[in-house]
């Protein structure tokens, strides 16, 4: 029997060829990073095959034959470049989120240390509060030292010096400039300031050489981490991982150093790990999108489940009539005449 090629059927297969064709590309991408070269060959088979099977059961549907066998093979081979596709597609437009996402978690960390490691030491001035005014105030009095209007130790100086004595409890020596220079009224800022950090914390030098470490890597990968993120996304995507990598390893460490020096009864640190070397894996892409779900992730599942298996929803719910003359549905619908008795 000749089949004749009706008007719905040239534009089912005109779609069909369009979303094969989009998902024969996003799962040669999808599987790449399994299968490596052999993804291409891989990908134009399972498109093929998806094919040839959508042409058999349109031809079912209109033959008036039912279709659930060829629906359901369909199905196993279209849930393999579904898997593909969602890889694909998560990987490309969330990358730069996941990276810049574990960057700021990493200074987070970094910042948790710094607080939880500080909260554990020993000090002259028990009080946060109080200690976060002389913080404050020792700020204020670095600024002042430096200041190029009045310069040194000077009666807006001594008025700082005399509020931190007041919350310290101890008198503070005014020590001298080793030049007068800026660099030299600098140098005195500092040696103040590291004379009354000494007074507020009642440090052994091992504790001492713990926190300084742990603040300036606090700031140095703060700072980092910040100008990294400021880059474009093809900047971030290509060196995120090198920054996470590097900055959890020196996080590593000085946590174990502070479970070293401190003891396990005031401090257990955990060693973390980042995720984002399985960034492109398969794996990683659904479980990123079950943990964090949203809409994003919605619109891409609503997205691969059209290129996969949209078509095939069309062509079973496509409705046909049976030609009288024939005894089959060869006739689309959109085609056919209809017959019978006016009623109205």
């Amino acid at each position: 029997m000749k089949t004749k090629i009706t008007a719905t059927d040239l534009f089912l297969g005109i779609l069909a060829v369009m979303l094969i064709g989009v998902s024969f590309y996003q799962t040669w991408l999808g599987l790449q990073q399994i299968f490596g070269g052999s993804s291409f060959v891989i990908a134009l088979v399972l498109s093929l095959i998806l094919l040839f099977l959508l042409w058999q059961i349109r031809r079912a549907k209109t033959s008036g034959q039912s279709p659930s066998s060829l629906s359901w093979i369909y199905f196993f081979f279209a849930s393999f470049c579904f898997v593909a596709n969602f890889n694909a597609l998560y990987t490309r437009f969330m990358r730069t989120d996941i990276y810049t996402t574990e960057l700021r978690n990493v200074n987070e960390k970094f910042s948790a240390l710094e607080t939880d490691v500080e909260s554990k030491l020993n000090y002259s001035v028990p009080d946060a509060k109080t200690r976060q005014a002389i913080r404050s105030e020792l700020n204020l009095l670095k600024i002042q030292i430096s200041d190029p209007k009045n310069v040194g130790i000077g009666p807006e100086a001594r008025q700082i010096i005399a509020r931190i004595e007041k919350m310290i409890g101890k008198k503070v020596t005014p020590l001298t400039p080793v030049s007068e220079t800026p660099d030299g009224y600098a140098d005195l800022a500092d040696r103040m300031e590291e004379q009354i950090v000494q007074m507020v914390y009642n440090l052994t030098p091992e504790e001492k050489n713990l926190m300084s470490d742990i603040n300036n890597a606090s700031l140095r990968w703060n700072k980092e981490i910040q100008n990294l993120l400021q880059m474009n996304p093809d900047v971030i995507n290509l060196m995120a991982q090198g920054q996470i990598d590097k900055s959890l390893t020196e996080y590593n460490r000085l946590g174990s150093k502070a479970e070293s020096i401190l003891g396990k009864d005031k401090l257990k640190f955990e060693p973390t790990h980042s995720e984002t070397q399985e960034v492109g894996k398969i794996g990683y892409a659904f479980s990123h999108a079950i943990k964090n779900f949203g809409m994003f992730q919605l619109v891409v599942l609503a997205g691969c489940i059209l290129l996969d298996f949209g078509i095939m929803f069309i062509i079973l719910l496509m409705p046909t009539e049976t030609n009288r003359n024939t005894g089959n549905s060869s006739e689309s619908i959109f085609t056919s005449k209809r017959s019978g008795k006016t009623i109205i």
